[in-house]
């Protein structure tokens, strides 16, 4: 019997921790899902309850609890609020699996806010030192979770981290969720994703993509 593993997501009710919530819901998982807003929160675990009846899931009452908890930490918060996340957290985070999905997106989204020498997901694991940070998730939109496939072709969803171990865990979830993991690196390839998914928004804005695309490698 395959252990099922508990992912704590932080920021759930958000665009994208709501889409990896209710992708993650059907599959092998417990999801404890942690938001400022208890009404959004018990309404989205409703709604995934809703959509998969026999789906895991439970609000979480603060982040540091749901990561006590957890086998896998999900930080699905904007880059400025990463490093708050990271200061309750560290305790419970010690050998977890900590995901950045954060883009350090600046406001007219023409650059990042990181160094070129760094990304979001490298400071995250500055402030974690203990933990496995991995980058998951950033180069896509929160409506292709919903529609992950594009005229037959499967979305890929690019991971970086240090830890072959977590990164074959994380590249299971991502698969779990309807896209097809590529492995990207170790987690210096996060300052590559990271600056795909300002390329990839600045095309949208450009070309009126409607927040539904995503990056395939063919080959």
């Amino acid at each position: 019997m395959v252990t099922k593993q508990t992912i704590s997501i932080i920021g759930a009710t958000g665009s994208m921790g709501s889409a990896i919530a209710k992708s993650l819901a059907g599959g092998n998982y417990r999801l404890l899902l942690k938001a400022n807003n208890r009404e959004k929160l018990e309404a989205l675990v409703a709604d995934i309850k809703n959509i998969h009846p026999q789906a895991d899931v439970e609000g979480a009452a603060c982040p540091r609890d749901a990561s006590w908890e957890a086998d896998i930490i999900i930080a699905a918060v904007p880059y400025s609020a990463e490093k708050e996340v990271a200061e309750r957290i560290r305790e419970v985070a010690t050998q977890k699996i900590v995901i950045s999905i954060a883009n350090p997106l600046n406001e007219t989204f023409d650059g990042l806010l990181t160094p070129a020498d760094t990304s979001a997901a490298e400071e995250l694991q500055q402030l974690l030192p203990h933990s496995k940070v991995v980058k998951a998730f950033n180069t896509s939109f929160a409506a292709n979770f919903a529609q992950p496939d594009f005229n037959g072709q499967r979305a890929d969803a690019f991971i970086a981290g240090n830890d072959a171990d977590a990164l074959e865990t994380v590249s299971e979830m991502v698969q779990a969720a309807g896209f097809n993991p590529v492995m990207a690196g170790d987690l210096s390839a996060s300052r590559t994703l990271e600056h795909m998914q300002l390329l990839l928004i600045r095309l949208g804005l450009q070309n009126g993509y409607n927040w539904h695309a995503g990056w395939k490698i063919l080959h």
